[in-house]
């Protein structure tokens, strides 16, 4: 095992690098750069400075700036032609879009570079190659966009990345393709629907590509149990992939903070690496036999240095923090760090039984039953309806087995790992990253899971009822026979095709929430869309997205099903293959780039959907359409455009519906009625975490998380009372309903039209609902009666 460099004088970073001799207006080193400098090199570009000057070890690099680009399209006249391409382009009309962007993309590809900006580029590559061992070091070139000078205009995911870059050529090649980017079908349309002129100023990011020997992960605080006074260590043989989504079991370390000491070490057997290949620069997986899968990852000096760099990130930071780290040749470099937002204190009185594991709560709610372990999905028959998936971690192979289980607990994974999204999707509670919970509970044991905890502990609380059983699909169950009537409409979430027959069968008036993002990642196969779309695979999505729609539409008809269009985050997003190359990594992605804003930023992804479902709705008209997270009305309105022209509000039955989300709903409802909008569902997740300033997935202020706050209550009410004033219908499918059952009488006597709740809440809501209109009739009967009215009466 190579010896590691542990001082600080000693490690390699970007200050290092000779500077080369061009101008420092075409090209600055990370070293030079800081967060002010977003306007010469882009967001990516000056995040990387940051922690660059802050002394990490990031792996050096330089930014072809914004000024290398404006003196590229100065000499080729690049903007006047632009404007006349543009001038004469009708962008509503797919074929003359896509048209322009083509030539508009060959313009740039074509026009040369002028010698003072290559000479720049190549003279700080030259710098930069030497780092590696063939004089042509790997590189990889990202597009760093910069902010417009409008406060509605954002580059997020809009441009290009190249990874595994080596040569000159190439390079040239490379961060001429970010340059090109700047003329893709979406941004063309985008920036012709709000009327921008200003030309899009685009810098690149080159940084030399580790190619790690080991890499893994470290947390400055132990998010399992909440002790601050470690440092948690996982880490695996090559590309950090493997740890980052749990597809092997890493070795573990834990070290105290006051002496440096080891205070745990598990040795985990290793099955497989990822590396690059030396010749064609693939990534490839390496099988590791018995004594090298084994063999200890890091050594005690190299677990010191890896403490040392943890706390002087916290340091910097200020937080706890969960870092992703690289050794390449000896030497440490951090690829990547941000805060830990799991850490909360444990709750007393939580259960009756005995704590088993802690993890990450990575879906909410609680759920009891027996454990099942399972090896891999070949096992997964044997899981039966209600009891706890066990598993070291899932992959889409696990999702029929998913679908049966009560929760899901698992060895590995974070907040975006495939067993968290899917869990979240199915609406059960979901645990990840126990690191033991299939050594340490076993088939048949009970347990309680409470996905919001991220705890799961022995036994069942005595008031713990058995999950509700749904209909079989193939029984001959007459839908809603017999059921309880009630004013208030019940609709259900949903997000999983195969349940659609079932649900349906269920006393309920409709889907109120059909949730996109499990229906999406089946149709995607877990590869980003864009990938789809740059392979020409566009219409295949499309294919696979209608026909999961029509399985949801045909069984509920003529009640209605209101699909919400995709509203995956950025974090989210980039977990999906090729992701990377296309999401932009943002602080607080919970409100970020997500929702309406990103539909008016990517009409062409937003298209496809549309498309789907107009596809659906020529046969089942009982398809509508449901907007999440908009924010304003400039927002709503550049995003009804692309909806209009999908041909969808020519049909005067179709609904436009939007999320009530944000707070600032109440303010702009007017507008999304004059817009065309017919309804409202109230999003009781993200509104009350915006109400309240909340992170939903932060463990650590979990307690202040509360849907029942007098706060949030006040804001439903304000938009319930504006929804009739308007005349709209007014919806609410967060998790509250399900979760509170009290919450029913409220939303009652808030005057909702109706409530969704997940399949297993449907029966109990509606009771709830029946009594608490009840309730509000005996009421009013009792204030009509006056004060002689006898409350003991029969």
């Amino acid at each position: 095992m190579s010896a590691i460099a542990v001082a600080p004088t000693e490690r390699l970073d970007a200050a290092t690098v000779p500077s080369p001799s061009a101008s420092p207006s075409y090209i600055r080193w990370f070293r030079d750069l800081s967060r002010d400098d977003v306007a010469l090199v882009g967001g990516k570009g000056a995040n990387l400075g940051e922690m660059t000057r802050a002394g990490l070890p990031v792996p050096p690099g330089f930014v072809v700036t914004v000024a290398a680009y404006e003196r590229f399209a100065g000499a080729n006249d690049i903007a006047a032609q632009v404007s006349a391409r543009l001038a004469r382009t009708d962008v509503d009309d797919t074929d003359q879009l896509r048209a322009a962007s083509l030539a508009l993309q060959k313009l740039v590809r074509e026009a040369p570079t002028p010698d003072d900006v290559r000479g720049a580029i190549l003279d700080a590559y030259g710098a930069l190659a030497p780092l590696g061992n063939d004089g042509t070091t790997l590189v990889a070139v990202r597009s760093s966009g910069t902010v417009e000078d409008s406060a509605q205009f954002s580059f997020a995911g809009m441009f290009q990345s190249t990874l595994n870059v080596r040569g000159a050529d190439a390079l040239l090649r490379a961060v001429k393709e970010c340059w090109t980017s700047a003329f893709t079908e979406r941004l063309i349309f985008y920036r012709a629907k709000q009327h921008l002129t200003a030309p899009v100023l685009v810098a690149a990011v080159v940084q030399r590509m580790v190619n790690a020997d080991r890499s893994g992960v470290m947390f400055t605080a132990n998010p399992a149990t909440n002790d601050r006074t470690r440092v948690v260590i996982e880490g695996a043989f090559g590309l950090g992939e493997v740890v980052v989504l749990g597809e092997v079991t890493p070795d573990h370390y834990e070290v105290d903070k006051q002496g440096l000491a080891v205070v745990e070490r598990d040795v985990a057997r290793k099955e497989f690496m990822l590396t690059r290949d030396a010749a064609s620069g693939e990534t490839v997986r390496v099988a590791l036999d018995e004594v090298k899968g084994r063999e200890p990852v890091l050594s005690n000096a190299e677990v010191r240095a890896l403490t040392e760099l943890a706390l002087a990130d916290e340091a910097h930071y200020g937080a706890p923090q969960d870092a992703e780290w690289a050794i390449e040749d000896g030497r440490i470099w951090l690829v990547q760090t941000r805060p830990i937002t799991t850490l909360t204190e444990k709750p007393e009185g939580h259960g009756t039984g005995a704590e088993l594991v802690h993890g990450l709560g990575a879906s909410p709610g609680t759920a009891s039953g027996p454990a099942r372990v399972l090896g891999s999905p070949d096992e997964g028959g044997a899981l039966r309806a209600g009891e706890v998936l066990v598993a070291a971690m899932t992959s889409p192979d696990w999702v029929p087995v998913m679908r049966r289980a009560a929760a899901v607990v698992t060895d590995a994974g974070g907040m975006t790992s495939h067993a968290a999204i899917v869990s979240r999707e199915l609406g059960i509670p979901c645990v990840v990253g126990t690191r033991s919970a299939t050594r340490a509970l076993h088939t048949g044991q009970v347990v309680t899971v409470d996905g919001r905890l991220g705890t799961v502990v022995d036994g069942a609380p005595e008031t713990a009822a058995a999950p509700a059983a749904l209909p079989n699909a193939t029984a001959a169950v007459e839908p809603r026979a017999g059921g309880i009537v009630t004013a208030t409409r019940i609709y259900v979430n949903l997000g999983e095709p195969d349940l659609a027959e079932r649900v349906a069968c269920l006393d309920v008036d409709g889907v109120g929430l059909l949730r996109a993002e499990f229906m999406l990642l089946a149709a995607l196969d877990r590869t980003h869309p864009r990938v789809l779309l740059r392979d020409g695979r566009g219409d295949e999505l499309v294919t696979r997205m209608a026909a999961a729609l029509e399985r949801f539409a045909s069984a509920f008809a003529p009640r209605p099903v209101i699909y919400r269009a995709t509203d995956f985050r950025t974090n989210e997003f980039r977990g999906l293959a090729g992701g990377d190359a296309f999401e932009p990594h943002e602080e607080n992605p919970m409100i970020g780039y997500r929702g309406c804003f990103r539909y008016t930023r990517e009409p062409d992804l937003f298209a496809l959907e549309l498309k789907a479902i107009a596809r659906v709705r020529s046969r089942w008209p009982n398809l509508h359409l449901m907007i999440p997270f908009v924010r304003t009305g400039s927002e709503l309105r550049a995003c009804k455009h692309v909806v209009d022209a999908s041909g969808l509000t020519d049909d005067p039955r179709f609904r436009l519906w939007v999320m009530a989300e944000v707070p600032s709903v109440v303010s702009w409802l007017e507008e999304y009625v004059r817009l065309g909008v017919t309804g409202v569902s109230i999003g009781s997740n993200d509104l009350t975490q915006l109400v309240l300033g909340v992170d939903r997935d932060s463990e650590l202020v979990a307690p202040l998380y509360d849907e029942r706050d007098r706060a949030v209550q006040d804001a439903i009410r304000a938009i319930v009372r504006e929804c009739r004033r308007l005349g709209i219908t007014c919806s609410i499918c967060g998790q509250a309903p399900s979760v509170h059952p009290e919450y029913a009488e409220f939303l009652v006597r808030a005057g909702v039209d109706s409530i969704s709740v997940n399949p297993d809440a449907v029966d109990a809501t509606r009771r709830n609902v029946a009594a608490a209109e009840q309730r509000l009739l005996l009421d009013a009967a009792r204030r009509d009666a006056g004060p002689t009215f006898d409350r003991r009466s029969p």
